[in-house]
C-alpha cells in the first residue's frame, strides 16, 4: 500500500492549520502608573462588601497596638507603584514609619485622598462597609510605645461579602 495518500492528507491538514487564525486579543499595552483620577473611579461606587479587621501584630515577643486610624486605599496602577516604592511590596509589609516617610515616590503631589477611606482602630479592631468589589491596600500604624511601624496588606473584596482580615 502506498503512503502517498496519507502523506498528501497530512500535508493538506498541516497547511490548513498553519492558516488558522488565533483568537484576537486586544491590549492597550501596560497600564500607566501615572496618577489618574479615572483609575480610582471604580472605588467610589457603592457596594455590598465590607471588611472586619483586627490588628494583632507582634515582633520579637512585643505586642503592638493600633495608633490611630486604618486607611483603605484603592489598588490602582498609581497606588501599586507608590506602595511598591514605599513598602517594597504590593502584598504585605511591616516597615518602620521613619523609613516609609524617608522613601520617595513618583508624583508625590498627586492628590488621591478623596478616594481613601478611613476607620478608627479601637481595641485592635476596625471595619469598612459599603465597598465595591476590587483590590485595596490596608494601612495601619502600630506602636509598642516606641517608634511606629506601618503595616500594609493588600486585600480583595468580591461578591458583596464581608471579609475578615488579620494584620
Amino acid at each position: 500500500m502506498s503512503t502517498r495518500p496519507l502523506l498528501a492528507i497530512a500535508l493538506v491538514a498541516g497547511a490548513l492549520s498553519a492558516c488558522a487564525t488565533a483568537p484576537a486579543t486586544f491590549s492597550s499595552g501596560p497600564m500607566s502608573s501615572a496618577f489618574s483620577t479615572e483609575a480610582f473611579g471604580w472605588s467610589a461606587r457603592p457596594g455590598g462588601g465590607g471588611i472586619d479587621g483586627r490588628v494583632a501584630f507582634s515582633r520579637e515577643g512585643v505586642d503592638y497596638g493600633c495608633t490611630g486610624s486604618v486607611a483603605l486605599t484603592p489598588d490602582t496602577p498609581y497606588t501599586r507603584a507608590r506602595f511598591q516604592s514605599l513598602y517594597g511590596s504590593t502584598e504585605r509589609a511591616a516597615i518602620p514609619e521613619a523609613i516609609v516617610r524617608a522613601r520617595t515616590v513618583a508624583d508625590p503631589n498627586a492628590d488621591y485622598r478623596s478616594f481613601v477611606r478611613s476607620s478608627t482602630c479601637a481595641d485592635g479592631r476596625f471595619s469598612f462597609s459599603g465597598l465595591p468589589d476590587g483590590g485595596w491596600f490596608l494601612i495601619a500604624p502600630v506602636s509598642a510605645g516606641g517608634d511606629r511601624i506601618v503595616l500594609m496588606r493588600r486585600i480583595e473584596t468580591r461578591g458583596g461579602r464581608v471579609i475578615t482580615v488579620n494584620m
